[in-house]
């Protein structure tokens, strides 16, 4: 067996692991019975709602402004080659190739 598919062995054996066992790493059931029904807590379970809302949010958020970066550095550099281009040969066309380089 190659060591990506060992390693892909490994990663599923642990998720389903993890998925068998998923109801005992809840929080003490008897906070959060406890919670579920008081409305003195409510204001509390409603900021518990928020707070994993926002983390589960931050990995997108995080992506997208890196892969917003990016596409922002390509246009410019795009737009520079094309610049120079243009002040090399004024009869080059408007949208050159671009070049990987290595």
């Amino acid at each position: 067996m190659s060591q990506p598919s060992k390693v892909i062995l490994i990663a599923v054996t642990l998720m389903l692991a993890f998925a068998c066992f998923a109801d005992a790493a809840l929080a003490c059931p008897n906070c959060k019975d406890a919670m579920a029904g008081d409305p003195a807590h409510s204001n509390m379970v409603i900021g518990y709602f928020w707070s994993i809302l926002f983390m589960m949010s931050m990995p997108f958020l995080v992506f997208s402004v890196v892969a917003a970066y990016f596409y922002y550095e390509v246009r410019r550099a795009r737009t520079r080659q094309a610049a120079e281009a243009a002040a090399v040969s004024p009869n080059a066309s408007t949208s050159p190739e671009i070049s990987l380089q290595s």
